[in-house]
């Protein structure tokens, strides 16, 4: 009995860890400045199943595919800019973490930096009223007004 059960576990855990190592994909690079751009492009692109994961570590089925086309292209030689347009043209600029600066993407840009202007300008503007506020002299009313009051307090 003890050794149906030793044969069973040890069965178990070569089924496990065969269905781990099954998801694992290798790829062979002989030089490694290659392995690092192919690191370097799969971290950079957007699965675009998976919303917000990068194909280097998403286990989407399109990923996969994704990840083969650009191992593919860096064994074809390409450049790492022809490889990312090569993808763009394929699946859109929606993989892109970083969209392109182009004419539809400049409001995407220049939002932000339009923000900050904008948000410099009315602080600017805030401290330069309240300086002339604070600076305005009384008019002879409210001189007088306020010399009632000292007055007042003095002689209570």
């Amino acid at each position: 009995m003890a050794l149906i059960r030793t044969f069973s576990a040890a069965f178990m855990l070569l089924f496990a860890v065969s269905a781990i190592a099954g998801g694992i994909e290798v790829r062979e690079f002989d030089d490694p400045v290659m392995e690092k751009r192919y690191r370097d492009l799969t971290a950079s692109m957007r699965c675009p199943l998976c919303e917000n994961q990068a194909i280097d570590d998403s286990d989407a089925p399109i990923s996969g595919d994704m990840r083969e086309r650009v191992y593919l292209l860096l064994q074809d030689g390409q450049s790492d800019i022809e490889i990312i347009d090569h993808m763009v043209q394929r699946f859109g600029d929606y993989i892109l973490y970083n969209p392109r600066l182009e004419n539809r993407t400049y409001l995407l840009w220049g939002l932000p930096i339009g923000l900050i202007f904008v948000g410099v300008l009315v602080v600017i503007l805030m401290v330069r009223a309240r300086r002339n506020a604070s600076a305005k002299a009384l008019s002879a009313e409210e001189r007088a007004r306020l010399d009632a009051l000292i007055n007042r307090e003095r002689s209570s």
